[in-house]
């Protein structure tokens, strides 16, 4: 059998001169130079074109508490789909107090300004401005933002947020 046999390379990937670039037999190369080599012409070809996406707004997501207050999903269920992990600004009103929940995800709340304020099963704190929570799957929290200029934070949740994944006291 013949390197420039078809049925000598997986998936058909013929090996030798290709006009106009000549791309040597890797296994050779290998021998020869010790370990991997560059990626050649035929496996820059081959590979997939990654390329950043831009995400051009977010969607706007209802929230729930004692008053109205939004959420901007970026990334998530909601706006692109995505199950693996859902970003959210929320800008938060003063005098907002959220229900008492817990979650099936984890979730990080960072704060960009102002003050969140968090209860959990043993206490209560506030978050300020460059702070961020680490909530585990499962913790009781209760969120507010009782300050006087209210709360901008970023929330992260893996997997993606859900209302079927969050429960909420009655």
């Amino acid at each position: 059998m013949d390197k420039f046999d078809v049925s000598y390379w997986p998936a058909g990937i013929t090996i030798g001169h290709i006009w106009p670039f000549h791309v040597p037999d890797p296994r050779k190369m290998r021998a020869q130079h010790g370990g991997p080599r560059p990626a050649n012409a035929i496996q820059l070809v081959l590979q997939e074109v990654a390329m950043p996406k831009l995400i051009v707004s977010p969607t706007i997501v209802q929230c729930v508490g004692n008053i109205s207050k939004t959420a901007s999903e970026f990334v998530g269920l909601v706006n692109t789909g995505d199950e693996e992990i859902s970003i959210t600004r929320v800008q938060s009103p003063p005098g907002w107090v959220g229900i008492g929940q817990y979650s099936d995800y984890r979730e990080y709340r960072l704060v960009l300004a102002g003050t969140l304020h968090v209860e959990h099963a043993d206490g209560a704190f506030d978050m300020q401005a460059g702070q961020c929570l680490d909530a585990e799957p499962g913790e009781w929290v209760r969120y507010s933002t009782p300050g006087p200029a209210g709360a901008d934070y970023i929330t992260v949740c893996i997997p993606a947020f859900s209302r079927a994944s969050v429960h909420r006291d009655a």
